[in-house]
């Protein structure tokens, strides 16, 4: 759960702030029955207001906590305090994406984030079906297999014949998530095959996925824009040393 003091990332605009009395609010009910199974149970509302002046959104969850009461005294359940939570707003964990990313990847992207709390298994599996397409979007690679596919790009990074954004780091990531319990033990398996992950494994192809939008597309369209800028001063240069052919072109008509 968020703290005060915390270094806080918005996830509206991504913009970091730390949690204080000025943007960070909770409150809280107790509810003490008979009449549950839960003995005593509480419900805690998290509100953060972003410090962005270009965003000032409002973040906003709702924690259920359960207690169990032994000998008067109220203690932690032993499954753990938090017992149900719900991110009201905004309703995923998805970041916005560059306009570079493709929207097919995107729809996938979001729709894991969407479903990561009730289903971790099918965000992995969307995750995963997603990071293939932009193995085979980003660097024309199609194989069987999503394993088969991360071999042959491999290889490629080794040959120097990958995409210029497709670095090492980018390769050791994929690596460490494919590494990872039964995401990596399903790496080789149908991609569209549903299979038991852990939250935490779901969470972190999420990650990697947000990582490498950034690194490969986002990185793509970054550089092609200031290549794109540069030409265009070289070329403001060239036509005022040379004079502009359609100037001249409109000069001669006049002279006629």
């Amino acid at each position: 759960m968020l703290k005060e003091g915390e270094n806080w990332q918005c996830p509206y605009c991504s913009h970091f702030q730390v949690l204080s009395d000025a943007n960070f609010h909770t409150a809280s009910e107790w509810i003490a029955s008979d009449l549950n199974r839960h003995d005593i149970h509480r419900y805690l509302i998290t509100a953060v207001e972003c410090m962005n002046p270009n965003c000032r959104e409002i973040y906003l969850r709702a924690d259920f906590l359960d207690y169990l009461r032994f000998n008067g005294n109220v203690h932690h359940s032993s499954n753990g305090m938090r017992k149900l939570s719900f991110l009201l707003r905004p309703n995923s964990i998805a970041k916005p994406q560059h306009s570079s990313v493709p929207s097919v990847l995107i729809t996938d992207y979001e729709e894991a984030c969407l479903i990561i709390s009730a289903s971790p298994k099918a965000a992995a599996t969307l995750a995963r079906r997603c990071l293939q397409g932009m193995i085979r979007d980003f660097c024309k690679i199609s194989k069987t297999t999503l394993h088969a596919e991360i071999a042959e790009l491999t290889k490629q990074v080794a040959a120097g014949t990958a995409p210029r954004q497709v670095s090492e780091e980018s390769l050791e990531a994929i690596d460490s998530v494919r590494q990872l319990g039964n995401i990596g033990a399903h790496f080789e398996a149908d991609i569209n095959l549903i299979v038991d992950v852990e939250p935490e494994e779901a969470t972190a192809l999420i990650s990697l996925i947000e990582l490498l939008f950034q690194e490969w597309y986002v990185a793509r369209f970054e550089r092609q824009e200031r290549l794109a800028k540069v030409k265009a001063i070289a070329q403001v240069k060239k036509d005022t040393r040379n004079g502009d052919p359609a100037e001249e072109d409109a000069a001669s008509t006049d002279n006629a």
